[in-house]
């Protein structure tokens, strides 16, 4: 089968059009901004890329076109491929059909660590021998991908048949403009991990109780066979599951289902109904990353990996990248990257940091870039959030309200910029060695990562 991608360069896009590729299809596709890494890894995978979105690209002649949820109408291909009523699909239900048909899927559902856990989960299954597939918005570090079709190898010239286990990120936001349903609906999984839920995305959503009714939509489509395993420390979880489930649910953060508890700061004892599985030593920061341990555990327990295998598996998790990622180390002043770009991701993040760090001075560097962001949802928890940092940086190039007064309840710790150069700048005066730098954004932020250690360097 011949498919051609509109907005091929997006993480999930680019992820499918390397599964697609790899189970034989021929993959071409076209994206706005066709530029480095995504274009480079799509090319090396042999497959072709075209920059814009030109009506002439029907020429093509593809078998079906994959619709990417950044497409709308009014897009020029999009309108020339219904007026000539040519196939189209939207990109979760091509992957449903042609790549989760007969697989073990497992889902990772939440509005806050799915990709972590979906990485954790990944790790677990291969560290076990099941040589999993997935498709991560992220790129785990034990894997070096974000996606892959799975198999079982035993020389890198030796193939085996597919692996059945699939582990996906599920993502509650829209598939298509011509399908407002998440796009977790058509995965179907066999193992769901419902992970947490607050309100988010709120250009799609009106309110709470919209997104419960699509994490009540995945919970219909689960097996009386399956599995859900739920936080059960999150009321609007209990709240989803209380509207109907027909599948059994094991739970995590409590006593009667999966618990951690901390015997020291890198030793942590996991427990299933009171009853001791193993050790987990690592050096991962944070409740949340605990919690998404429980989870992978559990999760990866129903696909056959006994718990201790997989604690063993975890105490060598290299996490992701932009996960409390360490970028460099300048003059003694730690640089680190992360994604959070939701306040409690960035109390969560700030709160690890600070149990890691001591009293050694932190700073918080935030770009609120995200949709809900932009639209200045979170904008009266955004302060309060901050709060454990010892300094704040705000960039407001992407704000549509204002971060200046959004932050005031921090006075003097805080400072807002709208020119990156001169956000840089003021950081550099700021920070001294033995310093902390927390870099948050859900984007690339203008490279502001390298362009600050060599500022960094130069200065000190």
């Amino acid at each position: 089968m011949h498919i051609h991608i509109l907005g091929i360069c997006g993480t999930f896009m680019g992820g499918l059009a390397v599964l697609a590729r790899a189970s034989g299809h021929r993959v071409t596709g076209c994206d706005a901004n066709v530029y480095p890494p995504m274009s480079t890894q799509l090319v090396s995978q042999g497959i072709e890329l075209i920059e814009g979105y030109s009506p002439q690209q029907i020429q093509l002649n593809p078998d079906i076109f994959v619709i990417g949820n950044a497409i709308s109408r009014g897009n020029p291909l999009m309108e020339e491929i219904l007026n000539r009523n040519l196939p189209y699909t939207s990109g979760p239900q091509w992957l449903s059909e042609y790549i989760l048909r007969n697989k073990w899927v497992l889902a990772v559902a939440g509005t806050h660590g799915k990709t972590t856990t979906s990485s954790m989960l990944a790790w677990i299954l291969e560290y076990g021998g099941l040589t999993p597939g997935f498709l991560i918005g992220g790129i785990p570090e034990n894997f070096g991908i974000s996606a892959r079709l799975g198999g079982k190898y035993k020389h890198k010239t030796d193939y085996h048949e597919p692996s059945s286990f699939f582990v996906i990120e599920a993502d509650e936001y829209d598939t298509a403009f011509f399908d407002k349903r998440s796009k977790f609906i058509h995965y179907h999984p066999r193992t769901a991990v419902l992970n947490n839920l607050e309100f988010d995305h709120a250009d799609i959503f009106p309110d709470l109780a919209a997104i419960q009714r699509q994490f009540h939509h995945l919970v219909r489509t689960i097996p009386e066979n399956g599995l859900i395993v739920s936080n059960d420390l999150e009321k609007n979880l209990r709240q989803v599951l209380s509207q109907g489930c027909w599948t059994p649910v094991e739970k995590f953060g409590v006593s009667e289902g999966w618990q951690a508890r901390m015997l020291t700061e890198q030793n942590i004892e996991i427990f299933f109904q009171e009853k001791s599985h193993g050790i987990l030593q690592w050096d991962l920061l944070g409740e949340h990353n605990l919690m998404n341990a429980l989870a992978a555990i559990a999760a990866a327990r129903h696909a056959g990996i006994p718990p201790d295998i997989a604690i063993t598996a975890l105490s060598q998790f290299r996490n992701v990248k932009r996960r409390m990622e360490i970028r460099g180390i300048v003059n003694g002043i730690t640089v680190y990257d992360d994604f959070a770009h939701h306040p409690t991701a960035i109390k969560t993040t700030l709160s690890g940091l600070r149990h890691k760090v001591g009293n050694a001075r932190i700073i918080a560097v935030l770009e609120p870039r995200s949709n809900t962001m932009k639209m200045g949802i979170w904008k009266d928890s955004l302060a309060a959030s901050l709060e454990i940092a010892d300094q704040t940086f705000g960039y407001a190039n992407h704000a549509e309200w204002d971060l200046q007064t959004a932050l005031s309840p921090l006075g003097k710790r805080v400072s807002v910029h709208y020119e990156l150069a001169q956000l840089i700048n003021a950081i550099v005066i700021t920070s001294r060695p033995g310093d902390h730098i927390l870099i948050m954004s859900n984007g690339g932020f203008g490279g502001i990562h390298e362009k600050l250690m060599k500022s960094l360097a130069n200065h000190h």
